[in-house]
């Protein structure tokens, strides 16, 4: 430090107490928000603080100067115990008899005119079908006449009867049975069919977990400062776990394959994504690349997951970057071996 200028020692105070916050949220998965909400909202900062130590690490190398190691050793230590950040290869290796299954939050098909586009229900239409999946999960759903997809079996359930919005699952194979959570006191909810493919049934999850109800286009996202705030994303990462644990205690007693995907409103970083994908593979982990980033923000964010039990063979992951809604679509292929 005697050798550093001025600048850089205000500059590696910075960086040492972005080191240390990222050191920090490698705890995070391992702790309930019920327990300590502040804590969790440590989690959505986990992209920011990569991406600053990242460049922390550059900057002092450029000037050959030893403080870099700090960041370079926690982004190390992450690498090995934290889930990947930035995917460097992909695996493409489909075959046309596997299933193709999308994810992707529609947000309402643009019924309160975010986007200043009227042709965006047709838009989203156009473009699954040319996607042609298999099976199609879709938040935040919204039954309009000019957003219907042709498929034979379906399950859509909204909050209530006189509802339009909730959450759908579109399938090409039967659908034998289905349930849904009816989450009290919120929007959000998590759906279920149960589907036959050839001998085989698996069950299929439509996750929509606790929104944050934050924009991030606004200053303090929204909110009137950073208290509430604070405040507001304390509760939605509280009222997560509740809901993480209701469909942990129900998913358990199902033993035969299973799907979960959906919209978790929180990133692979968290104690909501620890514990929902235990004994779990990650398709983007398992055939993804890059940053995975399904929310249209800046940094980016991967907060769309799907998620199989481990017998399941995942054959290619794909995210759309099509600006139609403030989530990407997300589509995998995966197979069964299954007995004829």
């Amino acid at each position: 430090m005697k050798k550093l200028s001025f600048f850089n020692k205000f500059i590696y105070l910075i960086n040492s107490l972005l080191a240390t916050l990222l050191l920090l949220s490698y705890l995070i998965p391992y702790i309930s928000p019920k327990s300590f909400p502040t804590v969790a909202v440590l989690g959505i900062l986990v992209p920011f603080l990569i991406l600053a130590n990242f460049l922390f690490a550059i900057y002092w190398i450029i000037f050959l100067k030893k403080q870099f190691l700090l960041s370079a050793i926690i982004l190390i230590i992450g690498y090995f115990i934290s889930t990947p950040f930035y995917k460097f290869s992909s695996v493409d290796d489909n075959k046309p008899t596997d299933i193709k299954m999308m994810s992707y939050n529609v947000r309402m098909f643009n019924h309160w005119e975010w986007i200043d586009d009227d042709n965006i229900p047709n838009k989203i239409v156009d473009f699954v079908n040319k996607q042609n999946p298999d099976i199609l999960l879709l938040q935040e759903y919204y039954k309009k006449d000019d957003a219907k997809f042709n498929y034979p079996f379906e399950f859509v359930k909204t909050k209530k009867i006189s509802d339009k919005s909730g959450l759908a699952i579109f399938s090409k194979y039967p659908i034998i049975n289905s349930g849904s959570f009816d989450f009290k006191g919120t929007s959000n909810n998590i759906i279920f069919v149960d589907i036959l493919n050839k001998k085989d049934t698996i069950r299929v999850y439509n996750l929509h977990l606790q929104s944050l109800q934050i924009n991030p286009d606004q200053e303090n996202f929204g909110q009137e400062n950073s208290e509430k705030l604070l405040g507001r994303l304390r509760d939605g990462f509280t009222k997560q776990a509740i809901q993480t644990e209701k469909f942990l205690n129900q998913q358990k007693k199902w033993k035969g394959k299973t799907i979960i995907a959906g919209d978790f409103n929180n990133t692979s970083f968290s104690w909501v994504y620890n514990k929902i994908t235990k004994d779990k593979k990650d398709a983007f982990i398992e055939a993804g690349e890059g940053f995975g980033k399904t929310f249209n923000y800046t940094f980016p964010m991967r907060i769309d997951f799907i998620l199989t039990d481990e017998t399941a063979n995942i054959t290619s992951f794909t995210t759309f970057e099509n600006k139609l809604s403030d989530h990407f679509p997300i589509l995998t292929t995966l197979n069964y071996l299954v007995e004829e």
